[in-house]
């Protein structure tokens, strides 16, 4: 099998669903729309056939998926226009659509925030090398919202630290299924990737199946995570949360949420789409069965300015559409801001 050919099993936990949501998943294609492109070009066999978009996966199968041979190039600017909050010599802020890659990978070398970055301005750190210039931290693909991006190696640095020593305030808005049992929470794990699924991340378990909870542990089993909730709302078994992030993990709010029973809505990474008949309105079922995206937004941003030591605050709403599908759904964004003489950065200890 060549290096441009996955090999892919169908585990449990994807069973029954679209294959072209299914592949979608896969960090090499990255969205429903290329890989329902693979599959009309027959890039895609089951058992010697060609299957449809449409055809629905069972557990055990297997496909076998050619990419396209990948493109050796620098990288390419990207005409595109990007929401900014912010923006002077050493830095720019940017409000991040879902569906946009952060950085060029494997199916993304060309379309990415990276790429359109490139084109607005010349002036990008280069502190983690030429395939990532300027990005100091990261969103998954379908996360929207508040991402600061260094223009300097000057400001790189002294963000990363910021990120590091723990003094970045983030707060994220996300919709889950379930309710939570108690409206405040706190989550703290060390994760790492997933024991089977390498697409995955997971809390490190101990030998009698516990998450191990103790930051003291062993740092080589993963990296310490800790993730505050606030629940604000909840309606037909979906509940509206505001979150505050002490660190930044890969997926930290993904594994956190779902670990706890309260996957988030649209997430078919980590099993939202078990939950969909929990949700007692068909409309509404629906309508989340038709979503593009997981409903995680990065609501706020706060920092110091690395050269003026200005403190920097910045916030951005759910993007259109989905504050339109919460509303129809009847939730109260509002209850997402705090009350003024809350602290600024939520935390509840």
């Amino acid at each position: 099998m060549s290096q441009n050919t996955i090999k892919f099993s169908i585990s449990a936990d994807l069973n029954g669903l679209r294959l072209d949501k299914v592949l979608s998943t896969l960090d090499e294609i990255g969205s429903r729309t290329r890989a329902q492109n693979l599959i009309e070009a027959n890039k895609v066999t089951f058992s010697g056939q060609f299957p449809k978009s449409s055809h629905l996966v069972k557990e055990g199968d297997v496909y076998i998926i050619e990419l396209p041979e990948a493109q050796t190039s620098t990288l390419v600017p990207l005409d595109l226009k990007l929401d900014i909050l912010y923006e002077d010599d050493d830095l720019l802020v940017v409000n991040k659509p879902a569906g946009l890659v952060v950085h060029p990978a494997s199916g993304h070398e060309n379309d990415t925030l990276v790429n359109a970055l490139i084109h607005h301005t010349k002036n990008l750190s280069m502190k983690f090398g030429e395939d990532r210039p300027g990005i100091v931290h990261r969103l998954d693909k379908d996360t929207s919202g508040t991402l600061v991006v260094a223009k300097n190696d000057f400001s790189h640095e002294a963000l990363s630290l910021q990120f590091q020593e723990r003094k970045v305030h983030r707060i994220y808005w996300a919709l889950s299924h379930g309710v939570a049992a108690k409206p405040q929470m706190k989550f703290q794990s060390f994760i790492a990737r997933h024991p089977t699924d390498r697409k995955k991340m997971a809390s490190v378990k101990d030998k009698h199946g516990r998450v191990i909870t103790d930051p003291n542990g062993d740092p080589s089993i993963g990296k310490w995570a800790v993730t505050h909730a606030w629940k604000v709302h909840f309606k037909n078994n979906l509940s509206l949360f505001r979150l505050k992030l002490e660190t930044g993990r890969t997926h930290q709010i993904r594994v956190h949420m779902s670990e706890a029973g309260l996957p988030i809505v649209g997430d078919l990474l980590y099993g939202a789409h078990k939950k969909i008949k929990t949700i007692p309105v068909p409309d509404l079922r629906t309508d989340i069965e038709s979503l593009e995206r997981f409903l995680l937004h990065a609501a706020e941003l706060g920092f110091t300015h690395p050269r003026t030591s200005e403190k920097l605050f910045f916030k951005s709403p759910w993007p259109e559409p989905e504050t339109l599908l919460l509303k129809k759904w009847g939730f109260i964004l509002e209850l997402l801001d705090p009350p003024a003489e809350q602290p600024a950065a939520g935390d509840p200890d």
